[in-house]
């Protein structure tokens, strides 16, 4: 499917990234010092900083990877909102208030708050860089993706322009300028997607009863794509694949419903037949790969029930190792969230542990407003005629467009935005581990204020240099999928240290660095040797992996508790054990 770009999109596209760009040049005088470079001096108004959560948490994985997957297979992607949203109660009971009170720059402070032990640091510091790569990955990837129909580039380049744009931002003004893009950005998307969801409702749902035709994209060895028996392209006597997203019946016989309300959009829709696409992969003798794209009529009560997506396909297998990995993604997912570094500083930008309580109580409500409408945007762009059958981190913006060119424009303006507020927190995350955990509390090195804040600086270019090539790496995997992996580390490499740390006074800093390591490198080895890893990016068989399911969560997130309880128990100070 072409991707055309559009004038309109291109100057709103600009002035976003003006706009951000001009916001992180004027704050970026009071980001001299490590308490404005990192934690914005602990300044940020709750309400503000409680958007902020949302526009950093809200990122390309719930705007495209989310609409994405419910556009392609249904209720299905929305279960990752609810494992995302419900996180958000482990954020608000356990870890706000102690977050405040034990830390000052980085996740590894307040573990290392009450010990002050360089071995805390640096588990916590490799542990954060760990996530927050991860996370990366999927944010560069959505990033890629949304340049393509704004400026007609190809992936690479957005990826590697949004990184550009992302190094200055962060390298500028710091946490200061990260957070105010990240109110504004949050606040935009809550707005526009409910302008979208209205649009939805409005607009109704109508009946095409032809089932469209099967289509073929065949890619030769030389490197030469067909589609549908002609050359790929946009001349004469060439081809692109189809738009598609369509509904085969609606209730009644009717041909087209009028506006429908909230409620009422989703019975009618349980009660169509609605037309999926089958994707099949035929590798030819001489090399060549021929990929079926094929219609698939589908009751809308099935759509709208879990387990028809390969991911949560467990819901509905008799195997129970299928079982467990669904229910392995969602522990991580619920887990994972009080346990993302990027998301842990920010309580540190709010003045006390009242006005963090107050910012996650906004966060939480912005989030779940926001993740209601996915719902609504997912099935709108299953139904819309304008799904690109080869990409569903485009069904968002492409619903957009098939309503207005000008909201196309201001949502893939917004989805950048997105992108580049959440990856700012990741980068700024990785460099204060770097600054504050890997360098200055491991080695021998005392640097001044200013050169902690140069050597952040200089590590937050790595960081997202790093970025740019694991976005090209991995452009073709749904980021969505690709944020539960982060999730999965994040939740059993930090949340067994920080909760037991706050509940359990037989905690020592050796357990807790045994806790970190163990449940950062188990995890990641799970993930490497998954079969989803195994088909996903190193085209192997994925009956050839050597571990039973591949969400880890359910057995790395116990280990890493296990493992700090164990460790702790031996090394007790002998004062305690006499006592």
């Amino acid at each position: 499917m072409s991707h055309e770009p559009s004038t309109l999109a291109i100057l709103i596209f600009l002035g976003m990234v003006g706009i951000t760009l001009g916001i992180s040049f004027y704050l970026g005088r009071k980001a001299k010092d490590s308490a404005g470079y990192f934690a914005a001096h602990g300044q940020i108004p709750w309400f503000v900083n409680g958007v902020a959560f949302a526009g950093d948490y809200l990122s390309a994985a719930s705007f495209l990877g989310i609409c994405g997957m419910i556009a392609f297979y249904g209720y299905d992607g929305f279960l990752y909102s609810i494992g995302y949203l419900a996180g958000w109660i482990v954020a608000l009971f356990v870890v706000a208030e102690p977050m405040k009170r034990l830390g000052k720059f980085t996740f590894a402070d307040a573990l290392n708050a009450k010990f002050n032990s360089p071995g805390i640091k640096l588990a916590a510091g490799v542990s954060t860089l760990a996530v927050s790569l991860f996370y990366l990955i999927p944010q560069m990837v959505g990033a890629g993706v949304l340049v393509q129909p704004l400026l007609g580039w190809e992936h690479w380049q957005g990826v590697v322009m949004v990184g550009a744009v992302v190094i200055v931002i962060v390298v500028t003004a710091g946490m200061v300028s990260t957070t105010w893009v990240q109110f504004i950005k949050g606040g935009m998307l809550i707005v526009f997607s409910s302008v979208l969801t209205v649009m939805i409702l409005q607009r109704g749902l109508h009946a095409d009863p032809e089932l469209p035709a099967a289509q073929t994209m065949v890619k030769q060895a030389d490197g030469a794509v067909f589609v549908n028996g002609l050359p790929k392209g946009n001349e004469p006597g060439e081809a692109q694949l189809k738009p598609v997203g369509s509904i085969s019946k609606l209730p009644g016989g009717v041909e087209k419903t009028g506006p429908l309300g909230p409620l009422e959009f989703f019975s009618t829709l349980e009660q169509s037949e609605v037309v999926l696409w089958s994707k099949a992969e035929t590798k030819g003798d001489d090399g060549s790969v021929m990929t079926t794209f094929t219609p698939k009529p589908t009751p809308g009560s099935q759509i709208l029930q879990p387990g028809a997506s390969p991911t949560f396909a467990g819901i509905r297998s008799e195997k129970f190792s299928d079982k467990l990995n669904f229910l392995s993604l969602m522990l991580a997912l619920f887990c994972g969230t009080a346990s993302l570094p990027h998301i842990l500083i920010r309580y540190y930008t709010v003045k006390d542990e009242a006005a963090a309580r107050k910012s996650t109580i906004v966060g939480i409500a912005c989030i779940g407003f926001f993740y209601v409408l996915t719902l609504y945007m997912g099935l709108g762009a299953m139904t819309s005629g304008a799904l690109d059958v080869t990409d569903s981190n485009m069904a968002a913006p492409l619903l957009a467009r098939s309503m207005s060119e000008l909201l196309f424009a201001i949502i893939s303006a917004i989805a950048f935005t997105t992108v580049l507020g959440t990856v700012s927190g990741l980068i700024l995350a990785s460099a204060g581990a770097v600054t504050h955990d890997l360098l200055e509390s491991v080695t021998t090195v005392h640097m001044s204020d200013q050169q902690r804040v140069l050597v952040a600086k200089c590590a937050a270019v790595v960081v997202g240099v790093i970025a740019i090539f694991l976005g090209i790496a991995f452009k073709e995997l749904n980021v969505t999928y690709l944020v539960g992996w982060a999730f999965s580390v994040a939740a059993s490499a930090n949340l067994p240290s920080l909760v037991m740390l706050l509940f359990w006074r037989g905690t020592t800093k050796q357990g807790i660095i045994a806790a970190v390591l163990v449940g950062m490198i188990s995890s990641l080895t799970w993930i490497l040797l998954s079969g989803d890893t195994y088909a996903s990016v190193y085209g192997w068989d994925k009956a050839d992996s050597i571990v039973p399911f591949s969400q880890p969560g359910i057995v790395t997130i116990p280990l890493g508790f296990a493992t700090l309880i164990a460790v702790s128990l031996i090394t007790q100070p002998k004062q305690r054990l006499a006592a």
